[in-house]
């Protein structure tokens, strides 16, 4: 026997089953989901059964299986038990028993053979087991490796074989690598506009994916015998990187030889179909949700019945249920045809409601169904066109895009009546567009001939010189992104074509960026292209911008950056210069890993060009981009603002911005606006604002006269056009042109706006009554995987809401308005009181589910992370505009208002034969226990000497605040219960069950509040209206100094209270800081020192012309045009100290509780105006008894260039007070803008909290540009001055107590990493700065 294998070790023949002989095994296969920690929950099936194999030739087999029994899990693993599905098992058994027949030669399963009443669903099952059989043994090696077919795809294999003389056997190891596959069958819903960040995922991955099979084989008298053969799959995902913890699908299977009998299986009396060969089939999954499962028996009366919940439980507030019943009629109009939709249509299109809940789920069903209903009711005239707007562009997105969508979204696009209203036309356009690009992200081998009608249009609108058309082909192109539609692009670019040049500017960008999406997929293609297109002087430098633009988002090499970066050493055009150094300049700063080596490679460039280009100006076009990507939690976040300018005039021929995301690996382009003034540009390129002998100023002026004359603007280009991008797709832009401002200004000035102005207002008199709910799908991604056992698993994240509110709007009004509106006079419109009554109750419930397990139409097993959000706003406003009298007046009653939020993480299975009999058990239960097994020994390891780690108790609080007055208190209620106990990581704290609950209600004990008033009286009559007399104590009557003494005595005995230890404490600390700071401050002057030199003259003209010009006039007369300042403000003060005593208000605001005490409570603002004075006072009372505690606002215009206010506040206003001073003029020849802040008492909070941010200034103003040093500055006084030598610089010194910071920069410069290195060449002179 051991020469026998030993024989086998050196020539190993495959696994055969003799003709005559049945081959009996025992089968279990285990399916298990949750994560790998012991004492949690999981969720999963179990299917046991014996395996019947006998062959029927030499090639031909059939399989049975006898005695199967299904089991489902949802308990605490590994305590809890396995429950037998026994329904289940008996709906399936003729299934599964039914034997089915496959090819098998050389240890190679072909194709498969079963009748037409095995479910895809049951036949993978039986794949599962056939995976198990294929083999792929080589005679001649016993360790290789090879691209092996399996039920998953073609995926990368690895064989060991080796022997075991002892007991006669031949041990083979198979291990699959499911991340690293030819050909992986798996199906992702939702995933075709994001990208695969591989540079994310190379060194962690958020899902891993592996298989090992362990088989024993024993010689036998056919050859070889397998024996015994053991699967363990696992498939490990994690949103963050998975060192953090992770979530797993385990599946198990063991095949164990039985017996040998002689009874063959003999196949069932019907015909055997081709079913595919051992890879997966999808079944019905796609269409079923996994977070419920429903028995669909009559899919229309079901619909209706959901659609009927739906209507009558969201009228006055939301159902809590309402998103998850939303997701439901989804799943049940997904198995629907299209005569059941038809029924239903006509069932509820005249009902107002019900039409309305339809039409927003019909759009997220996402099947070529809905397609074909949406073009067909809006060609029969049942769809109005914001109806069929807001479906088509929800269903082009939602839609399956396979060949036959996409021909039927040719079709609707070309049709006559589509084609007759231009803005619908290019919705449809746009998302054929996108149709094709996510056909495409499915089949990478897409045919050309699919944009072939859009080649067509482009060629036909390019001969007729019809720019429009040409201009939305380009989009569509540009949507679609494939890469045979380079050359008809290429074809309307600028230098490559002579044609091309003579299109507008406009089409020129058009055609440059519709290579964007092109360049994801080929860069190779367009990064030649693009740095043509750059470095092509002649053309127009926005052209050579935007081609940059295109560029850099083909993620160029080294060489190319490099050559752009020496190519600019000689450019002229300082626009491009300033925008392509700016844009290498950022890059050199972006971390995201996909960016990674573009960042090496404008790192490199950088150091090629010119450090002078940083003093460019934001005159000149820029490029910024910033990015946060965080490597251990896989998830970041980028942004992008591409400004160009124009040297002729203040406004920017186009602006861009976009933001970019990144999860989990993948990444997307989330958001994109864009804006072009191409129109206003030519306008305003003949324009005297386009005179550059003129300055900043005057060219405004010129600019603004020109927008102004807009009838003098250009018939046959638009003045502007904008455009909108949702993850990386075109969806919507506009272009505004004279036409466009002619049409638009008769709507607005016409008579339309007086009839809708009249029928608002007769509606409002006759009571509005609105009753309004939107739901909204807004995500649903899923990626459904096989696994060994042939059942799916399935990653997926759903996020349904629902927003409902009741609206009851009420008008009256005193007296009743004329029949003519239009003939109404203003003096008729004084005389009118209005009131007005509203009441409304809005609410919004959310839900969210993250998903991964088992999802068939037959059961579900999985775990669950659960997210709800339910908010409750009812609120009962009346308001009254009495416009003779000058009174408006607001009244609302204390509203209610509720906010719950729920998180929790669950295992759940069902099953579809006992859909009520759910089973569900938190993942993280309350006596959760944790040991320290591994992963791989967690399903059978018993290791009773493991020290048991016990859950903490869940964390549970209340917090409660009491709002005064209003006698209402809101209560936030707070539950958390993780498994951070097991594990400190993020993906352990967020399993477990979190909730949060505000409320706001109010308070039982004492009076109850009837109303809340804000009453505002303007005129005359608003002292009338005050409720509380208003007056100031003058500090020069005996009353006021008796006041002012016992106020001084209270406060000396606050500040002998006041801890002494943390304000010695905090002066050392400050002492300290100041001294480690100006010491660093030292030692960078002397490194900064070397960078002074190049600019050395430039320098000592500043220094010398702003010391002369600044610092001699600004030291000496400072403190006389201060103390002017102040002294004619308190002049002006004491003429009168109260305004009140010699002037009315000029309004009063009333802002009050009322009780049903009747007890006075709230605030109350008067404002008094001194017309010869130029002085304003507010005084803010409480108008509460005994209560003296008051706001003082006071101001004065002392000059054209200067204002004075004072902020008061406490008891009669004199126990803090606040002082700013603004004054602007000329410093020398330099304009110059001054503030000061002066206090003489502050709360003893605000003073604490200054000294903590205080010994951070020196470090934040040293990062900043600032230079510091020591003088005697006041301790009650913060001073900000700032002067404009020219038009690049800017002077700053900042003043408060114990530091002083000067500043000189260019004005451009908002970068602080570049603000360092502009002013090390003045900053060591500001010593002079006193």
């Amino acid at each position: 026997m051991r020469a026998v294998v030993l024989a086998l070790t050196v020539a190993l023949v495959v696994p055969e089953f003799a003709p005559d002989k049945t081959y009996v095994y025992n089968y279990e296969a285990l399916l298990l989901g949750g994560l790998p920690q012991e004492g949690l929950a999981r969720a999963g099936i179990k299917l046991n059964s014996k395996v019947h194999l006998s062959a029927i030739n030499e090639n031909t087999f059939l399989m049975k299986l006898m005695d199967p029994l299904i089991h489902e899990y949802a308990g605490i693993w590994p305590k809890d038990p396995f429950v037998p599905a026994t329904k289940l098992t008996s709906a399936l058994a003729a299934q599964l028993q039914i034997p089915i027949k496959f090819e098998y030669a050389n240890g190679v399963v072909g194709k498969v053979f079963a009748p037409a009443g095995v479910s895809p669903t049951v036949l993978n099952l039986h794949r599962g087991i056939l995976n198990i059989l294929q083999l792929n043994l080589k005679k001649t090696q016993n360790i290789y490796e090879l691209q092996e077919d399996g039920a998953q795809g073609v995926c990368r294999t690895h064989y060991v074989i080796s022997e075991d003389p002892k007991a006669n056997h031949i041990t083979v190891t198979k291990s699959k690598d499911l991340s690293h596959c030819q050909e992986r069958i798996m199906k992702d819903v939702g995933l075709a506009y994001t990208e695969r960040c591989a540079e994310c995922t190379e060194r962690i991955k958020s899902l891993i994916e592996t298989a090992t099979y362990n088989y024993i084989m024993k010689p036998a008298s056919a050859g070889v015998l397998i024996a015994e053969a053991t699967v363990q799959e696992v498939h490990q995902f994690s949103p963050f990187n998975e060192i953090h913890g992770a979530a797993q699908m385990e599946a198990k299977q063991t095949l164990a030889f039985v017996e040998i009998e002689k009874t063959p299986v003999v196949p069932i009396n019907a015909d055997y179909l081709a079913r595919g060969s051992l890879q997966y089939e999808f079944a019905t999954e796609i269409l079923q949700t996994p977070i419920h499962l429903m028995k669909i028996s009559d899919a229309p009366a079901q619909i209706i019945e959901v659609l009927k919940h739906l209507v009558e439980n969201n009228v006055d507030m939301v159902h809590e249920d309402a998103p998850l019943k939303f997701v439901q009629l989804i799943q049940l109009l997904r198995f629907s045809t299209m005569e059941n939709i038809e029924a239903i249509w006509a069932q509820f299109k005249d009902k107002p409601s019900g039409r309305r809940w339809l039409l927003d789920a019909l759009p997220s069903v996402g099947t070529p169904v809905i397609v074909k209903f949406i073009k067909e009711k809006f060609l029969a005239g049942e769809l109005t066109l914001p109806e069929f707007i807001q479906a088509l562009v929800v269903a082009l997105q939602m839609v399956t895009a396979d060949l036959d969508t996409i021909q039927l979204t040719a079709s609707l696009a070309m049709h006559e009546k589509i084609a007759k209203i231009p803005a619908l036309r290019e919705v449809v356009m746009l998302g054929y567009g996108s149709m094709i690009a996510k056909h495409c992200v499915a089949v990478p081998t897409c045919s050309a001939e699919l944009l072939g009608p859009i080649h067509e249009i482009a060629a036909e609108a390019t001969s007729k010189n019809n720019i429009p058309e040409i201009t939305l082909a380009l989009k569509v192109l540009g949507n679609a992104g494939h890469p045979a539609s380079l050359k008809p692009i290429m074809k309307l670019l600028p230098g490559l074509r002579t044609a091309a040049t003579s299109l507008p500017l406009s089409v020129q960008v058009d055609a440059i960026l519709a290579m964007r999406n092109i360049a994801k997929k080929e860069p190779k293609l367009v990064q030649p292209v693009a740095l043509q297109l750059v470095l092509d002087r002649a053309l127009h430098p926005e052209v050579r911008m935007v081609a940059c633009i295109v560029l850099f988002e083909a993620k160029p090499s080294v060489a190319l950056v490099s050559s752009l970066a020496g190519a600019l050493k000689t450019e002229t055009n300082m626009h491009v210069v300033s925008f392509a150094y700016s844009h290498i300049k950022s890059l050199t700063r972006i971390t995201a890993p996909d960016m990674a080596a573009v960042a090496g490679a404008a790192n490199v460039a950088i150091k090629l060009m010119s450090r002078k280009l940083d003093r460019l100006s934001f005159r000149f076009s820029r490029a910024l981009q910033w990015d946060f990507y965080h490597t251990p939690l896989m998830v970041g976040a980028a942004g992008s603002a591409y400004m160009i300018n124009d040297a002729a005039t203040i406004l920017p021929r186009a602006v861009v911005a976009k933001t970019r995301a990144y999860l989990a690996g993948a990444a997307a382009d989330v958001l994109e606006i864009g804006l072009r003034t191409e129109g206003i540009q030519e306008a305003l390129l003949k324009s005297p604002a386009a005179d550059e002998s003129v300055d900043r100023i005057t060219k405004i002026k010129r600019t603004l006269r020109a927008l102004t004359n807009w009838k003098d603007l250009p018939n046959n280009q638009p003045l502007a056009s904008a455009y909108i991008k949702l993850l990386g797709q075109e969806v919507a832009f506009v272009k505004i042109d004279k036409t466009i401002i002619e049409e638009a200004i008769p709507l607005a000035t016409g008579p339309k706006p007086r009839q809708l102005l009249k029928a608002a207002l007769k509606a409002l008199q006759e009571g509005i009554a609105l009753q309004y709910a939107k739901p909204l799908l807004a995500a649903e991604v899923r990626r459904i995987l096989p696994t060994a056992v042939g059942v799916p698993m399935e990653l997926s994240l759903y996020t349904a809401a629902v927003a409902a509110a009741r609206v009851n709007v009420q008008a009256t009004i005193t007296p009743p308005l004329p029949e003519e509106i239009e003939t109404m006079t203003l003096e008729q419109l004084k005389k009118t009181d209005v009131q007005l009554q509203a009441e409304a109750r809005p609410s919004i419930a959310l839900q969210t589910f993250a998903v991964m397990g088992v999802n068939t139409a037959l059961i579900q097993a999985a775990v669950m992370a659960r997210g709800k959000i339910r908010t409750i706003t009812p609120g009962k406003v009346t308001a009254r505009a009495d416009i003779l009298k000058g009174n408006y007046k607001v009244e609302a009653l204390p509203s209610l208002y509720s906010c719950s939020d729920s998180f929790e993480t669950l295992a759940v299975v069902r099953n579809i034969e006992e859909p009520t009999a759910e089973r569900t058990v938190p993942l993280v239960p309350e006596l959760a226990v944790q040991n320290s097994q591994t992963p791989a020994d967690y399903l059978s390891s018993e290791n009773p000497d493991e020290v048991p780690v016990r859950a903490p108790a869940p964390f549970d609080k209340t917090l409660c605040l009491a709002v005064p007055y209003i006698e209402i208190k809101g209560c936030v209620e707070l539950h958390s219960h993780n498994a951070a106990f097991i594990r400190n990581a993020p993906l352990f704290y967020i399993i477990g069950q979190h909730s949060a609950r505000t409320v706001v209600l109010a308070v039982a004990e004492g009076p109850a509040v009837e109303r809340l008033e804000l009453e505002v009286q303007v005129g005359p009559r608003a002292a009338e209206r005050l409720l509380k007399q208003i007056s100031l104590i003058d500090e020069e009557t005996p009353e006021g100094k008796a006041f002012l003494l016992k106020l001084r005595e209270i406060l000396e005995t606050e500040d002998k209270n006041r801890p002494v230890s943390s304000e010695s404490s905090s002066s050392r600390s400050s002492s300290s800081s100041s001294s480690s700071s100006s010491m660093s401050s030292s030692r960078v002057t002397k490194v900064r020192t070397r960078n002074i030199m190049f600019s050395l003259d430039q320098t000592l003209m500043f220094i010398t012309l702003f010391c002369l010009q600044y610092l001699a006039p600004h030291g000496a007369s400072k403190k006389v045009s201060s103390g002017s300042s102040a002294s004619s403000f308190q002049r002006i003060q004491k003429q009168a100290k109260f305004l009140g005593n010699a002037v009315p208000p000029v309004f009063a605001v009333i802002a009050r509780a009322v009780r049903v005490d009747h007890k006075l409570l709230g605030y109350q603002l008067a404002a008094y105006f001194d017309k010869p004075t130029a002085r304003v006072q507010l005084v803010v009372t409480s108008i509460a008894e005994n209560d003296n505690q008051k706001i003082c606002m006071d101001g004065a215009l002392l000059s054209k260039h200067k204002v004075t206010a004072k902020l008061a506040w406490g008891p009669e206003c004199q126990q803090y007070a606040v002082t700013a001073k603004a004054e602007a003029g000329v410093l020398g020849e330099f304009p110059a803008a001054r503030l000061e802040l002066e206090w003489e008492r502050l709360p003893i909070t605000v003073t604490t909290y200054a000294k903590k941010l205080s010994k951070h200034i020196p470090m934040a103003a040293f990062q900043a540009g600032f230079r510091l040093e020591r003088v005697m500055n006041s301790e009650k006084e913060i001073e900000l001055t700032a002067a404009l030598p020219n038009q690049r610089s800017l002077n700053v010194i900042a003043r408060i107590p114990e530091v002083k910071h000067n500043i000189h920069a260019n004005n451009q410069q908002v970068n602080s990493e570049n603000w360092r290195t502009k002013v090390s060449n003045i900053l060591i002179y500001s010593k002079y700065l006193k």
